[in-house]
């Protein structure tokens, strides 16, 4: 998660038990697809002290940042979008595989980061978050319904 945008940067799954060449591997199928982020926010697991990781970080000149011992607010936003990705979409659907999963996970990411208004951000999307444009003026005689994240969630759009 970017802390300023507020926006998901990716979610990896795994099938199996977790270790450090495990992390390291979804670490980079998260970011494959985008820029490496400056700052990583981790906590004091000890899969996060596994040379590949500390190798990976330094390569890619992420700084790592470290959160207190068993203080959930030092994460406050993480802790946040964790909760809201189980109330919001694996609490509501089934899942049979990895893959489908990974699926819905990525229907949820672009929902949140492209649709999903935030408060925060003073009602902008995390994608539109710090854009500087003219917001056309919406017609609210007419109409239409978007569906995303499966049939989870349903928009109205300004036709």
């Amino acid at each position: 998660m970017d802390v300023w945008s507020r926006r998901i940067i990716g979610c990896s799954v795994n099938n199996g038990s977790i270790d450090g060449p495990t992390i390291c591997s979804m670490f980079s199928q998260t970011i494959s697809k985008r820029n490496a982020p400056r700052y990583l926010s981790t906590d004091n697991d000890p899969l996060f002290q596994f040379h590949r990781w500390k190798a990976n970080l330094r390569i890619l000149e992420i700084e790592e940042v470290k959160s207190i011992s068993f203080t959930p607010i030092s994460h406050r936003y993480v802790e946040r979008i964790i909760g809201t990705i189980r109330r919001k979409c694996l609490d509501q659907m089934l899942f049979w595989n990895e893959v489908n999963l990974q699926n819905k996970l990525d229907d949820f990411t672009d929902y949140y980061n492209n649709h999903r208004v935030h408060s925060s951000l003073n009602g902008e999307a995390p994608a539109n978050f710090g854009e500087e444009r003219l917001q056309p003026v919406a017609n609210i005689d007419k109409f239409n319904w978007i569906t995303l994240c499966r049939g989870l969630v349903q928009l109205p759009i300004s036709a």
